[in-house]
Formats: C-alpha cells, sequence, structure tokens
C-alpha cells in the first residue's frame, strides 16, 4: 500500500512557523483538533476574548478523549452548535522554527468539517462571538497554519455541498 500523500506544505510562515497537512490519519499524538465550521453558506470563524483575530473552533484533546468526541465538544463549546454533521478530513503539523533545537514547539492535529444546522446561544468560554466570513478573514490567529489546512477544508467543503 502507498504511504499517505502529502497534502500541503508550507515553508516557514509570518511567525516562523512550518506546518504542513496530510491525508487523515497519517500522523499519530494528536494534541489538537481544528474544526473549520459551515453555517447557512458561511465560514464560522470565532473570536477569543483576549484577542483582535478570527480563528477555527478547536482546541486541545483531553485525556482518554477520541478526535471525534475533541471536536464535536470544542465546537459547540467554542460556536453554540447545536445540531451539525461532522467529518474528520484531514492532519496536520505545525512546529516552531528553529525546529532543530530540544525548545522545539510542535504540534500534530486532527481537522475536521462541520456544517451547522442549528446555533445556539454561545456558551460562557474564552470565545467572545463567533464571525460568519465567505473566505478565510483578513486577521487570522494562527495565520502559518490556517491558511495550509483551508484549502482541504474547502475541497471537502464543496464534495460535501454538491452531494447534498
Amino acid at each position: 500500500m502507498p504511504p499517505p500523500r502529502l497534502l500541503i506544505k508550507k515553508d516557514k510562515g509570518v511567525n516562523n512557523v512550518k506546518s504542513t497537512a496530510y491525508e487523515k490519519g497519517f500522523l499519530w499524538d494528536y494534541k489538537y483538533v481544528v474544526i473549520f465550521a459551515l453555517y447557512e453558506g458561511k465560514w464560522v470563524f470565532c473570536k477569543h476574548k483576549s484577542r483582535d483575530t478570527w480563528e477555527t473552533a478547536g482546541g486541545h484533546i483531553e485525556e482518554n478523549e477520541t478526535l471525534l468526541d475533541a471536536a464535536k465538544r470544542e465546537l459547540f463549546e467554542e460556536t453554540g452548535a447545536e445540531d451539525y454533521s461532522i467529518e474528520y478530513i484531514c492532519d496536520y503539523w505545525a512546529c516552531s522554527e528553529p525546529h532543530e533545537t530540544r525548545d522545539i514547539g510542535w504540534s500534530n492535529g486532527a481537522v475536521f468539517l462541520a456544517r451547522i444546522d442549528k446555533l445556539g446561544s454561545l456558551p460562557e468560554s474564552e470565545m467572545e462571538k463567533i464571525g460568519l466570513f465567505d473566505d478565510l478573514p483578513g486577521e487570522l490567529t494562527y495565520p502559518d497554519i490556517t491558511p495550509v489546512i483551508f484549502p482541504y477544508a474547502l475541497k471537502a467543503a464543496i464534495r460535501l455541498l454538491t452531494d447534498h
């Protein structure tokens, strides 16, 4: 069986972070989940209370939590999504430079796509609000990671919307 293919690679970005997207299930030892979400044909992004930038729903995977359970929990906590479909679409790896040092900061993450049918109130969390966008917002919290994995989310969204 051939190895999973590399989807997208981006060398050092604006914050000196390297990031790469892979087919789902390629990586292991996941630390994070990232959820790209669509609601009424728009991309859902979250604004953290302590930042002036936009980010996808997502966060740390808790001990003994599956990737899917973490994605569902984070989607609800950060957007208020109550009724939705969700699918695992790809993996990502990100590393702060210089990665050759022992002070390496790296993460493996699982990326999901959700189609939200019903949004409830935003639960009390670190998120101030959500915004609906036609494309990636200009001011991203993770500008070295989000644009690298967004094309795969877009491809999955097109497939999802044309199949239904």
